[in-house]
This record gives C-alpha cells, structure tokens and sequence, in this order.
C-alpha cells in the first residue's frame, strides 16, 4: 500500500499538495469555531456514589452544595454596620434567580455558621448553582460572577469554591497554552535550522507542525456534535500534535535529503525516486509510529470521566493529522522542492559525508555497550529503579484551589477564607432515604462518634428523605480526609438507605475510577502495541522487550514526578504550591502519552536494525548501524521534542506543570538510557532471537508483513538454526 502511495505522490506530486492546502484551509476555517463547542467541565464519574448523591440531591432539594463563596472585606466597616451590609443586600438582590438554586447571605444564617469572621471584618455569601452537569454549574457561575462583585468603594469582593478555582484554571490554562507556543515555535525554527542547514528544510517541520493543530482542532470540533469533549483537549492537541508533527517532519526530511544525495543532481526523476523510497522507509516508520501512539491514547476512552476521554480523543485527532499530513502534504512538497529543500543553507555549516555501516561515533557506543551487555543492563536498570523508588510512596488527590498560582484570584480567596474563618474545612454530604426520625438520629449520632468528625448538621427534611451534612478540619484532598470518608461510607443507617457526597467524596470516588479502569487501559496499550509492533518487525521478541523498556523510562519519569510534586522538593524553583498528593488523573494522561512517545523512537531505532538484518543477517553490524543512522536524527527529534513539551513545563497549573515535567524527564531517559544502553545491550544477548516469531506467524509475516526499503520484501533474514521458520 505504501509503495503505491509513494508512487502516486512521485507522479502527483503537485496535485496532492494542492488538495492538501484545501483541505487544511478549510479545516482551520471550520476548527476555529472549536472553542464555543467544548466543555469545561467532565471531571466526574456519573456512576459513581458522590454523582449519584449529587443528582438524587438536586431531585428532592435542588442543589444544596456551597458552590461558590464570595467572600466581602473592609478594614473600616464590620459586617454588622449598614453600610457594610446595604453592600452585601445589593449584591445579594441582583443575583440572576435563574442561576442559582440557593444563596445564604451572613446576615440570614443561624448562629454559629461561621460566616462572619473573628474581627467581624470579613463576611461570606454561600451560592449553590442551578444545573445538572459540572459544564451547566460553570455557566451558571460565568451568568453571576459579575453580580457578586460589590461596591469596591465600600468593600472588596473575592471569590472562593470549586467552580471559581474551575474558572480560573482554565484561563490560566488558556495563557500558558499561548505562551507556551509562543516560546516554543521560535526555538523550534532556531534548533531545526541548526539541525538541517537551511532555510527550507528547517521550515519544513514547524509548517506540519501547524498543519496538525489546524487538521485536529477541525476533527474534535467534529466530536462535540456527539459526545462532550473538555476544553483540556486543546492542550494534549497542542503537545502531541506539535511534537509529533516535528518527530515526523524530521525522520522524513533526513531520509529524503539522504536518498538525494545518492542521485545525480541532474536527473529530473531523483525527487520522485528520493521520496518513493524515503516513503517505504522513514514513511513506513512515521506511519506505525503514528498509530502506536494513537493506540495508547485510545486507552482513556474506557475511563468514565469525559475530561480524560477528551485527552483521548485531542490525543488521537493530533497524531492522526500529524501522521497524514507527514505522509501527504510534507512528500509533495518535498518531492515539488526537489533539491531546493537545501535553499537558504547557513554557510558555516558543513555538509556531512555518509558513513559506512557500523561506524562512527553512535556505532562505536553501540559496540561498547555490547562488550558488556550485562554489565550495562544491570547498573542501568539499577539506576532506573532507584529513580522511580519514590512513586512506591505516592499518594493521590484531586484538584483544589493549591494547583493555581498563588496570585491567580480564587487562590487568594481561599486563603483569605482559611486565615479568617478558622482554617481550611471539609464537608460530606449524607442523603438518607427510607429512615425514620429515630434512625436518622442514630445515624447522625454515629458518624459524630467518627474520630475526626467535629459536627453533623441537618441541612433539610422532606417526604422521607433527610440531607445532613458532616464537617472535620482539615483539606478535603488529603490522605485522612479520604480515610474518614471512607469510615462514614461505612457507617449504615438500621433503615433505609444513604448516599455519601461532596468534595472528598469526589475525590475517593476518582481514585477508585482510576484504579479500576487502570488494568483495562494497561492490557489494551500492551496488546495493541504488541500486534503493532509484530506487523512491523515479524518478532514476537521485540515487541515485548520494547514494553518492558518503555516501562522502566515511564515509571523512572513517575519518580521524578513524585519526588518534586509530592514531596515538595524544587517547588521554589518551579514556582508551585506543594499539595502532598498527585493528581489521580495526571499519571493515567503521562501512561498514555509517554507509552505512545516512547515507542516513536523505538520504531524509528528499530526500522533501521531491522533494514541492516535483513540486508546483512549479521546482528552486532545492525545494532551498531541502526544506532549510528538514527543517533543524530533521534536526538534532534528529542531536542526538538524537548522544547515542545519542556514549554509546558513553564505552566502556572501544577498538574500542567507535573505533566510537562514528566514527560520531559521520560523523552530525556529514552532517547538517552534506553535508546543507547538498554537498547543495544539487550539486542547483543538475544542475537538472532531478537526477530523470533512461531513458525505460522514467522510464514504469515514473510507473505504479509511490513518491511523496510524496496529490496527487503525479497531478501530473506538469517534465522535461529534450530528454529529455521521462526523468523
């Protein structure tokens, strides 16, 4: 298939770059309008016993929950004065009825609320939201946001609670996007103009780049007309499309330059020939690595959260687009330029002479590595481990108001809240159904025998339900925040039924989610990847060596991740506030990302081997070539990838910031570790059984499979003496 596509596009070549700049202009037109379609909500699971609760609440009460809490300052007026208050009644009255379902005002509730502080300097309003979905909760607060702000001549309003902290992380989200691709691009442009020498080539990369941003934005947009897709998806299009669109750019354009130079430069057939076999090579590789990484996103579209489903499906329309356009428009255009892909080239810059196979700088490491291949896996294999030691120690939370910046407004509304109302408290919301006064009163009475629970309040009573509400100190996303909820989800009432709902809640409820649909998404990413990778290479071997290696890269980058955002170590540095947990879903988004990611460089290393073995059939020369040929262009990938993601490291959301550094810390250990140690090592010890499959396979492959260059199809690779069919 690939062969004809090659050949197309070298008789073709302008009509399908034709077709292609219609085609991603018509697709920016249409995926600019993505925007207004996304949601900003979809972090709940609507199976789970806190949803459940919240949505059986809403039927008998309406929303009860104190979603938002404004809370109003002055350092003259106390709460009591009239004017003070005339403030507070003013803002109170010019709240839309339509988009709240209750507001209890300092000055209308009991005694001992709370919402007044020590010095009576500060006082709180408590809004609970109309609507039925988080996504409708955040309309509903953008509909009376600016109702809530009072006469700044008489007070000063902040604004606290779980959709203002919503809010803001989103805009702040929004401006590190921007700004990330701001520092980004240019280095990126700078780096591949040092990487290619000229002017054309180094343009090349950051054009697919953009391709595929415009080409996914236009594909989610396409979602949102059938399922909910979070605003977050942006972000994963953004990293992975950008990326990936350079990782490909690059492997085609070396490739091609490289077949090029082998043709005399007067033949007006050399670009169609150069791309033809530069598209059953470096192509071939951009295409399984493309649906690799696909592959791996995929794996979130089985967790219930639709905001980890919408990474998927950004994730998926990124590497897909990125992949076509790699293999469309970028051949075209290269075989259009022909030799003028080397216009603008920098003076100072050399052009490299070819080496032969199995020499040269990489190759003299490869060697080296295989003169010692235990040795080496041994102490590389130590070290990762004790790199990725602390996330034995992980613990696990959700968002609060602590993954903003600390001048991002609902941040220092929280802390406002924490310093004058008594430290920071947590709530559980317990809806009983089927219980009568007397089991309602003993159950009330044993969750306030719970160690740790300061009160248990009536909140309303109506037709044989009962909603209480069980408050502690302390922040809802901690580990003994969690351990109490739990022991009042274990405490039943003698009649009846209960539901247990509110922040905490959510949380338990979301590692619950994670860990339960963990093994699933785990199994899915191995077996795809292990059929891909066999299509590939007609190994059963290497596809299984090629997960254990991703694993040790991704599990030392989760290390690294605890060891700085659970831990706190570097949090100056890196300007955040330590929680003391991870983010539940951060670890289940870098899984999927850094398993696709990994297994790009792996592919393209591979490809390489595998071309040299079947040339050769001798596997210390096709290490060491297929190291040598892929050693510069997959650290530039690397670097160029770096600065890419390394950009999202520069984010003011912790959880943006963890998933920059993450990945960035994974890409550095496998281009480096794994590419040039662990790889090389493990390939020596196996020798000829790196490309073992049973003999049914081995025959089918050798009918069917994928291969690389114009030649391997025929020749036949050496195979293990006793096993003549297995490979």
């Amino acid at each position: 298939m690939i062969d004809r596509w090659a050949a197309f596009v070298g008789r073709r070549a302008r009509a399908v770059l034709l077709v292609g700049i219609a085609a991603i202009l018509g697709a920016g037109i249409y995926g600019l309008g993505v925007f207004d379609s996304l949601s900003q909500g979809g972090f709940d699971d609507r199976g789970s016993e806190s949803s459940r609760e919240l949505q059986r609440e809403r039927e008998l009460f309406g929303n009860q929950g104190v979603d938002v809490v404004a809370i109003y300052s002055s350092d003259e007026l106390t709460a009591d004065q009239p004017e003070f208050r005339a403030a507070v009644e003013d803002v109170v009255a010019a709240i839309p009825a339509d988009s709240v379902t209750r507001v209890t005002p300092y000055y209308d509730a009991p005694a001992g609320a709370g919402l007044v502080s020590e010095d009576a300097h500060h006082a709180q309003v408590h809004v609970s939201l109309a609507g039925e979905t988080q996504d409708d909760f955040i309309t509903s607060y953008d509909e009376i946001k600016s109702s809530l702000t009072a006469d700044a001549d008489v007070v000063e309003t902040s604004l606290a609670g779980s959709y203002a902290v919503y809010k803001d992380v989103n805009k702040t989200t929004s401006d590190d996007l921007k700004r990330a691709e701001l520092i980004s691009m240019p280095i990126v442009l700078v780096l591949a103009l040092l990487i290619f020498g000229s002017l054309v080539a180094a343009s090349m990369p950051v054009l697919v780049g953009l391709l595929a941003m415009v080409g996914a934005m236009a594909v989610v947009r396409v979602l949102t007309h059938v399922t909910e897709v979070s605003v977050f998806s942006v972000n994963v299009i953004s990293l992975l499309g950008i990326g990936l669109a350079i990782d490909y750019a690059l492997f085609v354009i070396s490739r091609f330059r490289e077949e090029l130079a082998t043709l005399p430069a007067d033949d007006p057939g050399a670009p169609a020939a150069a791309i033809r076999t530069t598209m059953q090579t470096a192509g071939r590789t951009v295409l399984f690595s493309g649906l690799t990484v696909a592959a791996a996103m995929s794996s979130l579209l089985i967790f219930p959260q639709a905001f980890l489903r919408s990474m998927g499906y950004g994730g998926i329309a990124a590497v897909v687009v990125a992949m076509v356009a790699s293999l469309t428009v970028l051949p075209a255009l290269l075989t259009v330029l022909g030799h003028r892909v080397d216009k603008g080239r920098l003076p100072w810059l050399a052009r490299r002479t070819p080496l032969e196979d199995g020499r040269g700088r990489w190759a003299a490491l490869a060697r080296g590595v295989m003169r010692r291949p235990l040795l080496v896996i041994a102490g590389t294999v130590a070290a990762l481990l004790a790199v990725a030691s602390p996330f034995l120690h992980a613990n696990w939370g959700s968002v609060d108001y602590r993954v903003l910046p600390e001048d991002a407004p609902s941040y220092i509304a929280a802390e406002l809240a924490n310093e004058e109302f008594g430290g920071e408290r947590s709530t559980a919301n317990l809806l009983l159904e089927g219980a009568d006064e007397a089991a309602v009163a003993d159950y009330t009475e044993a969750v306030a025998a719970l160690d740790g629970v300061a009160a248990v309040e009536p909140v309303l009573s109506e037709d044989g339900a009962t909603l209480l509400r069980a408050s502690w100190p302390g922040n809802s996303q901690v580990e003994s925040s969690q351990r109490l909820l739990e022991e009042i989800r274990a405490v039943q009432p003698a009649e009846g039924t209960v539901l247990v709902g509110g922040l905490t809640a959510d949380t338990v409820d979301l590692i619950d989610s994670v860990g339960d649909h963990l093994p699933w998404m785990g199994l899915i990413v191995v077996a795809v990847m292990l059929v891909l990778l066999f299509l590939a290479f007609g190994s059963l071997v290497l596809p299984i060596k090629a997960v254990l290696m991703n694993a040790f890269s991704i599990t030392a980058a989760f290390g690294v991740v605890t060891w700085i955002f659970n831990d706190g170590h570097l949090s100056g540095l890196l300007g955040f506030t330590p929680q003391g947990f991870l983010d539940a879903t951060n670890p289940i988004l870098m899984l999927a990302v850094l398993f696709g990611l990994s297994m790009d460089y792996e592919v393209f290393l591979l490809s390489r081997v595998r071309e040299q073995w079947d040339r050769t059939g001798d596997n210390d020369l096709a290490v060491a070539t297929g190291v040598q040929k892929t050693g510069r262009i997959i650290t530039s990938a690397a670097l160029l990838l770096g600065v890419v993601i390394g950009a999202f490291g520069t984010s003011g959301i912790t959880f943006m910031k963890m998933l920059g550094i993450g990945m960035l810390v994974a890409l550095l250990i496998d281009a480096t570790i794994v590419r040039a140690l662990l790889v090389p090592a493990t390939m020596k010890l196996l020798g000829r059984w790196n490309w073992w499959a049973p003999g049914p396979l081995a025959r089918w492959w050798e009918r069917h499979g994928f291969r690389e260059g114009e030649e391997a199809g025929s020749s036949q690779p050496a195979t293990p003496a006793r096993e003549p069919a297995g490979v």
